[in-house]
């Protein structure tokens, strides 16, 4: 069918305003498609589901009719069973779409944001540090947290140094847990993170140091780590560890890693 409609257009009038909305449209689908599964588990699903699409229509050129009836009848079962594997990046897909009037998130966002997160995530950080408050702050990036996001409360709620520093504060039910942060918005809290299992070095970790690390082993996701005991603050990214950060450093170093290179 796809290669009858695309044989049909190339034969046809290409300059027919139809035609061009009809590949305007369809440019524009696959472009917001594809931002919105960018550094998602979705991009190799897509992937495959590519292959096998290439497969079904082969199929159908040849007239293998066994072949494109099993792959019609697996499409059906494995629809329903892709929205329940990858519910978190369907809702926060449909998150995204829903913010009528808020487009920002199809291009790079201004770097006056990303100063601001970065400047507030730092001193939430510094302030908890002064205190000895232990705190897990995992920041997403492109990878998305729906899966570890589940593990503990979602929130939803405006990022902001006060509801950071009350979600650690000591004896609070979710202060052992880590908190997510996507962009300006806190996402969940509680949340429980894989530990790394390193060999050799993990003792010299504390719980905190290695959910951090387990996070960012697995995903792009940036985490900031207040210790208890001696109030030093780490920053983890791709399983490294950098410690005993101060507020203006951790500042730089966030915001190195989450603006956009120009």
């Amino acid at each position: 069918m796809l290669m009858d409609q695309l044989t049909d257009l190339v034969g046809g009038d290409l300059l027919e305003p139809r035609a061009l909305l009809d590949i305007f449209l369809t440019a524009v689908l696959i472009y917001i498609v594809l931002r919105l599964i960018q550094g998602t588990r979705a991009v190799r699903l897509a992937i495959g589901a590519t292959i096998v699409y290439a497969v079904y229509v082969v199929a159908l050129e040849l007239d293998l009719r066994l072949l494109s009836g099993i792959l019609q009848t697996g499409a059906v079962v494995g629809l329903v069973a892709l929205v329940v594997v990858f519910q978190p990046e369907l809702r926060r897909g449909l998150d995204r779409l829903g913010r009528v009037g808020s487009w920002g998130w199809l291009g790079p966002s201004d770097a006056a944001s990303y100063q601001r997160i970065s400047a507030l995530l730092a001193a939430s950080a510094a302030k908890l540090s002064r205190r000895h408050t232990g705190a897990l702050i995992v920041v997403e990036r492109d990878t998305a947290l729906g899966d570890m996001a589940e593990t503990g409360v979602m929130m939803h709620a405006q990022l902001s140094a006060e509801l950071l520093a009350s979600l650690f504060a000591p004896g609070y039910p979710l202060h052992d847990g880590a908190v997510i942060v996507s962009g300006d918005e806190i996402v969940a809290a509680g949340v429980m993170l894989p530990l790394a299992q390193r060999e050799g070095s993990m003792e010299h970790y504390g719980t905190r140091h290695r959910a951090a690390l387990g996070a960012t082993e697995q995903t792009d996701a940036l985490a900031i780590v207040v210790s208890e005991e001696s109030g030093s603050i780490s920053l983890t990214r791709g399983g490294s560890i950098v410690r005993d950060l101060g507020e203006d450093e951790l500042r730089q170093r966030l915001y190195g890693m989450l603006a956009p290179p120009d």
